[in-house]
């Protein structure tokens, strides 16, 4: 092949790959909008995962809330009992890699305690 023609072709496949690298923004780049408000949960204070990732939830009528890291500790003490907590509630929607839907996750941050309780009260 003369050079000539290989030196078109080579830029022709150049420009082809980096338009291709470069491609179209996904309309769903936008970080996801977390709504944030405050809210009051009662519930049954537990323990799931593993050691490595284990988390603490209030887990109650309405639902189960997990609680943010730096929190954690305030409630630690406290598991397999009932309490009434405050905080910041953020809702967020997860989905599987395959974009299919995979329900809400519920954190609590910034939680005061409102009261313990011995047993669970009617709702």
């Amino acid at each position: 092949m003369n050079s000539r023609k290989l030196v078109p072709l080579v830029l022709l496949f150049f420009c082809v790959t980096t338009l291709y690298a470069i491609g179209k923004k996904d309309k769903n780049d936008s970080p996801p909008q977390d709504e944030k408000k405050i809210v009051q949960v009662t519930g049954v204070v537990r323990l799931v995962g593993s050691a490595p990732s284990s988390e603490i939830i209030v887990a109650g009528a309405q639902g189960q809330w997990y609680i943010f890291k730096d929190d954690m500790a305030k409630l630690h003490n406290l598991q397999h009992q009932a309490v009434t907590v405050e905080g910041e509630e953020t809702v967020i929607e997860l989905t599987f890699a395959s974009g299919i839907p995979a329900g809400t996750r519920r954190i609590l941050r910034n939680i005061k305690i409102i009261s313990i309780h011995q047993s669970l009260p009617e709702s």
